[in-house]
C-alpha cells in the first residue's frame, strides 16, 4: 500500500518530525510505500532518498498549505492520505498537535483577556480553527488517531458531531534502544562536559515554545528549592532566554543555564537527575517519553497527555496547572526526588515504562486503527 504522509512545517529538533521519520521507517519495513507531502522548508536530507518527497507551497499559512495540498489531489496517487497536519480532509488524521480550540481555551486561563482577544483575531489562529472544524466534521477525516485520552476527550467535547467510534487512541512510541539509563562513567562524562558537580541536583527542561511548555513555572519552582540540595536547572531547546530571566527571581536566574538547541539529547538526559515539563498544553510529549527511557523520573502537568502513563511517586509526578502561579507544589515534588538512592532505584522502573511504549507497538496499533494489514 502506498501511504501519503502530510506535514507542513519543519524543525530540526521537533518531536513531530522525529515521529514522522520513525513512522515512515516502520511502515517501509512492513512493506508499505511512503510519500511525504511537505512544505518547502523540509530539507531533502531529512527524508529518505528512497522515498518520494512532494513539495507543497503555502509558506507559513496553514490555509494556503491545505488549499495547495487539495489542488495536488494526493488521494489520486496514494491509497491512503494520512495527515499529521490540519488539512481540509483526508483518509486519516493524527491529532498529534492536539485540539487548537482547547489550547486557546487553556492559554486564556493564564493570560489577560485582551491577549486572548487579540489572538483570536490573528489570521493564523482563524485558519487553524477553520481547518480543525473541517477535519472534525463527519465528512472531514475518515479516521482520527489521538495520541492520548486527553486529546480524544477534547475532540468529543469541542466537536461532538464527529463520530466517537472513528477516534482511536495510540500513544507515542520510541524505537528500541534509542535511549537508555546512563552507566556511571557515561553520567560522569556527561556532567563533566557541562561543568556540573556530582553533588548538584540537576533538573532538565527541554522543548521549544518555552512559555507553553511551562518554563516560568519551572523557574519559580527551582527558586523555591533549598540551597542544601544544590539545584541546577538546565534548559535545552530554541528560545530567547532574556525575557524569562528578566521575569524570574535572582535565585532562579542564578541556578539556571540555557543550553540552546541540542542535536543529541542523550548527554543531557545522562547528566540530569529528573526531567520537568510543567506544560500548559501538550497532547503527548515525546521529550517526556525519551526522559523516561533514559531513566529519569518525569514531573509534568495534568495538561500533558503523557501524564496518563505515569505512576505518581514511582516514575514521576503530576501537578495541576493551577500551580503555575507559585510553583509551590512542583518545588515540593522536586524536593522529594532529591534523594540519590531514590533516583537510582527508579531508573530501571522509568526505563521499563518507556520500553512498554515502543515504536513497534505504536506502528502496529496505528496500522490496526487505519485498517491496514
Amino acid at each position: 500500500m502506498n501511504i501519503g504522509l502530510v506535514r507542513r512545517g519543519y524543525s530540526e529538533t521537533g518531536g513531530a518530525e522525529s515521529y514522522l521519520r520513525r513512522l515512515a521507517a516502520a511502515l517501509s519495513a512492513a512493506g508499505h510505500g511512503c510519500t511525504l507531502f511537505a512544505g518547502p522548508e523540509w530539507p531533502r536530507s531529512a527524508w529518505s532518498e528512497h522515498r518520494p518527497l512532494v513539495r507543497v507551497p503555502g509558506g507559513k499559512s496553514p490555509r494556503r498549505f491545505a488549499d495547495a495540498l487539495a489542488a495536488l489531489t494526493p488521494g489520486s496517487a496514494c491509497d491512503l492520505v494520512f495527515s499529521l497536519e490540519r488539512v481540509w480532509n483526508c483518509g486519516a488524521y493524527r491529532a498529534g498537535d492536539g485540539v487548537h480550540l482547547s489550547w486557546l481555551a487553556r492559554r486564556a486561563r493564564f493570560e489577560p483577556a485582551w491577549k486572548n482577544w487579540l489572538r483570536r483575531l490573528n489570521p493564523k489562529h482563524r485558519e487553524l480553527l477553520a481547518l480543525e472544524r473541517s477535519l472534525f466534521s463527519p465528512a472531514g477525516a475518515g479516521r482520527v488517531i489521538a495520541n492520548s485520552q486527553m486529546v480524544r476527550a477534547e475532540i468529543l467535547a469541542y466537536y461532538p458531531a464527529y463520530p466517537a467510534e472513528r477516534i482511536h487512541v495510540v500513544y507515542n512510541g520510541l524505537p528500541h534502544g534509542s535511549f537508555h539509563p546512563p552507566t556511571p562513567p557515561e553520567r560522569q562524562a556527561a556532567r563533566a562536559a557541562l561543568g556540573l558537580d556530582a553533588r548538584e541536583f540537576v533538573i532538565l527542561f527541554a522543548g521549544t515554545g518555552w512559555e507553553r511548555k511551562g518554563l516560568p513555572h519551572a523557574l519559580a519552582a527551582t527558586a523555591r528549592l533549598p540551597d542544601a540540595i544544590r539545584p541546577r536547572l538546565l534548559i535545552a531547546g530554541h528560545g530567547r532566554p532574556g525575557p524569562f530571566l528578566q521575569a524570574a527571581s535572582r535565585a532562579a536566574a542564578a541556578r539556571t543555564r540555557f543550553l540552546g538547541p541540542q542535536r543529541e539529547m542523550a548527554p543531557c538526559y545522562a547528566a540530569a537527575d529528573v526531567f520537568v515539563l510543567p506544560t500548559w498544553y501538550d497532547p503527548f510529549s515525546n521529550a517526556c517519553l525519551e526522559a523516561l527511557a533514559a531513566g529519569l523520573p518525569v514531573l509534568t502537568s495534568d495538561a500533558n497527555g503523557c501524564a496518563e502513563i505515569l505512576t505518581p511517586g514511582v516514575d514521576g509526578e503530576i501537578v495541576a496547572t493551577a500551580d503555575h502561579a507559585s510553583g509551590e507544589l512542583l518545588a515540593a515534588r522536586l524536593l522529594a526526588w532529591a534523594d540519590p538512592a531514590r533516583l537510582a532505584a527508579a531508573r530501571g522502573t522509568c526505563a521499563a515504562k518507556a520500553a512498554s511504549l515502543s515504536m513497534d507497538r505504536n506502528v502496529s496499533l496505528t496500522l490496526a486503527a487505519l485498517g491496514i494489514s
